[in-house]
């Protein structure tokens, strides 16, 4: 499953009509403004976010909205979990060894000025 959504939002453009419709629904009209591409570029990228499952569609009148769908981000978060748990202890353990480092230093001394007047 993560594969599948990695492989998705690895496209630049299609990160962009994410965080678009992060916040609430967006036309394709407004999409097209928003990412700077044509609509059948952005009809394209939406068709991939949707088989996907990133983004639901609904219908009002003639306009088609969309919004996001979490729950494949989800999915992908509870993934990328151990690895964010792995760095964070690795990060952790070379920052106690910067600090340790730092103490065992001494300071250098200020340097000697010579006034040349």
């Amino acid at each position: 499953m993560p594969l599948a959504v990695l492989d998705v939002i690895a496209e630049p453009t299609r990160r962009r009509i994410l965080d678009a419709v992060r916040d609430g629904e967006r036309s394709v009209g407004e999409l097209v403004d928003l990412v700077a591409l044509g609509q059948p570029g952005v009809s394209r990228h939406l068709k991939v976010l949707r088989d996907a499952g990133l983004v639901e569609v609904r219908k009002d009148a003639q306009r088609r909205l969309y919004r996001l769908r979490p729950e494949p981000l989800q999915e992908l978060d509870a993934w990328l979990e151990p690895y964010r748990a792995h760095w964070a202890a690795r990060l952790d353990g070379l920052e106690r060894h910067l600090e340790r480092s730092a103490r065992a230093v001494p300071p250098l001394p200020p340097p000697d000025r010579q006034d040349d007047a």
